[in-house]
């Protein structure tokens, strides 16, 4: 499991997560959510709209919101130059 998460990291994944919130037909006024993980792409997110045609498709409920946030786990290395000398004894 860890090694492949490791190859989509390499391949430009990043960690999602999709807060969605939802109505079921049964309860019309109350509001639901449902949060969840997944390694996507920003900023097409071809994971969520996979997920999302799968909810419209396959579950009654009423979508109200997707909000999303999304870190990129591996990128280039942050570093600026340093105008210094350090000495050692």
């Amino acid at each position: 499991m860890a090694d492949s998460d490791f190859r989509l990291q390499l391949a430009g994944y990043g960690l999602a997560t999709y807060d969605i919130h939802y109505y079921l037909p049964d309860h019309p006024s109350l509001l639901q959510q449902f949060v969840l993980q997944r390694y996507d792409i920003a900023p097409e997110f071809p994971e969520l709209i996979r997920f999302l045609d799968f909810w419209r498709r396959d579950i009654e409920a009423v979508l109200h919101s997707v909000r999303v946030a999304h870190k990129r786990l591996i990128s280039p290395a942050e570093w600026r130059a340093v105008d210094g000398e350090i000495r050692i004894h």
